[in-house]
């Protein structure tokens, strides 16, 4: 598994080595979302790499759709889930874009944005065990590294900013979360994309090509 990362994050993963090798114990013999050679995807592009991060919870439980990155999903899916479909709705308000063409979201890591759930891995015969298996010390300390960076974090959902908490005011971003049972209690018309944008000029940083396919 630890193949597919940046030599960047080769230290977390050394100081949290107990953990991974538990969770591989885990997992090996479980039916997970997303498949395994993309569970660190996140942690292919190198720490200086990301200027923001959007947090997430655990992959999509849909087989097929988790991709290893945070909200996004497989090029090919056709019924994008619908907090995705929220984001997108709020994406092209906020930022003028036209409608994506897909729910593949590797553009935004592309330009510098760790889309990170908490929990890495899901167990798709048990939907909840994965969030107790340790990813979230390993995620958390991971957002640790990418605050102390001056990373600018968006956190939707009180499970978010819990996670997000070590961010500055000056660095986050804070809403409900996109699915459909909040987003419309304060999701719609927060503008997470241009404010964030917004945060990372003020600090000198360069910002984020949010555009999609």
């Amino acid at each position: 598994m630890l193949a597919q990362i940046d030599k960047s994050w080769q230290p977390l993963f050394a100081e949290h080595q107990s953990e991974l090798t538990k969770i591989q114990e885990v997992i090996t013999a479980q039916r997970i979302a997303p498949a395994y050679r993309n569970v660190l995807r996140v942690f292919t592009y190198p720490i200086n790499h990301y200027r923001v991060v959007i947090v997430g919870q655990d992959p999509y439980p849909t087989p097929g759709y988790a991709t290893g990155l945070a909200f996004s999903v497989s090029p090919e899916i056709t019924k994008l889930p619908a907090s995705l479909k929220n984001i997108f709705t709020e994406y092209v308000s906020d930022t003028g874009f036209s409608y994506p063409v897909n729910g593949d979201l590797s553009n935004w890591a592309q330009n510098g944005v760790a889309l990170l759930n908490s929990s890495l891995t899901l167990n798709l015969d048990d939907k909840s065990e994965h969030l107790k298996i340790g990813w979230q010390v390993i995620t958390s300390a991971a957002l640790d590294i990418l605050g102390s960076r001056g990373c600018v974090a968006i956190l939707w959902g009180s499970h978010a900013q819990k996670m997000g908490s070590v961010f500055s005011t000056t660095h986050k971003i804070e809403s409900v979360h996109p699915s459909p049972l909040s987003a419309y209690r304060g999701f719609f018309g927060s503008k997470p994309f241009t404010k964030c944008n917004h945060l990372l000029t003020s600090s000198g940083q360069v910002p984020i090509n949010w555009r999609l396919p």
